[in-house]
């Protein structure tokens, strides 16, 4: 169970979990929530429980194994899902799903606590210098 703050309307999820930049299904306050990250400082509560990591691949729901080949969702799955990771510090919502993809299975491929400090750091400062994308 991903803890976030609620940014959409509900029932949003049923028109699709992809959104975009200009997504009618997120509320005022969600807007403001979405480009400084607030939505996602409930899931400081799953890296403590065990349950994510604070760098790795963002978590899928279960109905988007059908976006990936069978292979790609295992390799995607070999590491904890992370509130932040290579795709949200290089373009976030802005790159293609293949692109977050390939950043994603680079990720599991490559992560070492080197590179979780340079992702970290790159978070950070996007957070902080012009909001999220």
């Amino acid at each position: 169970m991903l803890l976030k703050f609620r940014s959409m309307y509900v029932g949003a999820d049923k028109l699709g979990y992809q959104t975009d930049v200009n997504d009618s299904r997120v509320t005022g306050i969600g807007r403001y929530l979405r480009k400084y990250s607030i939505d996602e400082l409930p899931q400081i509560i799953n890296v403590l429980k065990g349950d994510m990591s604070l760098v790795g691949p963002r978590p899928d729901t279960p109905m988007q194994e059908k976006d990936y080949t069978c292979e790609q969702w295992v390799q995607r799955h070999k590491v904890k899902p992370g509130i932040t990771g290579l795709a949200q510090v290089n373009g976030r919502s802005l790159i293609s799903a293949e692109d977050r993809l390939m950043f994603d299975l680079n990720y599991v491929k490559e992560h070492n606590m080197i590179l979780d400090f340079k992702i970290l750091f790159r978070t950070f400062m996007l957070v902080l210098g012009k909001g999220a994308n």
